[in-house]
């Protein structure tokens, strides 16, 4: 056999790989059972979930992998998480609303809109955002100092009437944040804004 080896060039030992292969390694095995269980829970998932949350789900059903790994993974194949983003409809304009006698303090010397402040509590403006839960959506009304960029006033409900909007008005109100004798608040025309109550 070694006289076929050297009149051959080959190595003995690639001689006996070839006629008796081992098959993949045991890492190539481990490696390739990581890529099966990745992709099939990403589909399962429907394209859904990312790294980190492939990596758990993976680590608590018992394989362990690290996020990395799976990051590897899912880039060799092409696997990209689908975001979905939550839409809620934002300011609705009442077109009963009476605005006319609403004016724009927001403006310079020039006529262009100015959304800074040299003094605390003379010019604030509130916008109500949207939190989704796990329970529903959550809606949030600021009142936010241009002086300090700070949030001065707060309130939270799972309604967007104008009693949200006031509330936190009024917690800015309460707490002292208002200048002594000038206070301009801007918002959007949304229907809690121009509400009588508001």
């Amino acid at each position: 056999m070694v006289w076929l080896c050297r009149a051959l060039k080959v190595s003995r030992a690639s001689f006996y790989r070839w006629r008796n292969p081992a098959g993949p390694s045991p890492r190539a095995v481990r490696h390739q059972e990581l890529v099966t269980a990745v992709t099939d829970l990403y589909e399962a998932e429907s394209g859904r979930a990312g790294r980190d949350q492939l990596t758990l789900i993976l680590n608590g059903r018992g394989t362990k992998v690290s996020a990395p790994t799976v990051g590897a993974i899912m880039r060799k194949n092409s696997l990209r998480a689908v975001r979905t983003q939550a839409w809620k409809r934002t300011t609705v304009q009442d077109p009963q609303a009476k605005t006319a006698h609403i004016e724009n303090h927001m403006l310079d010397d020039q006529g262009k809109r100015d959304f800074t402040s040299t003094r605390p509590g003379t010019r604030l403006v509130g916008d109500i955002t949207y939190l989704r839960t796990g329970e529903g959506w959550l809606y949030l009304a600021t009142v936010i100092d241009l002086f300090s960029g700070m949030v001065i006033g707060r309130a939270m409900a799972e309604h967007m009437r104008a009693s949200l909007c006031t509330a936190a008005l009024g917690m800015a109100r309460n707490h002292g944040r208002f200048a002594e004798h000038s206070v301009v608040f801007h918002s959007d025309r949304g229907t809690q804004y121009t509400s009588d109550e508001f």
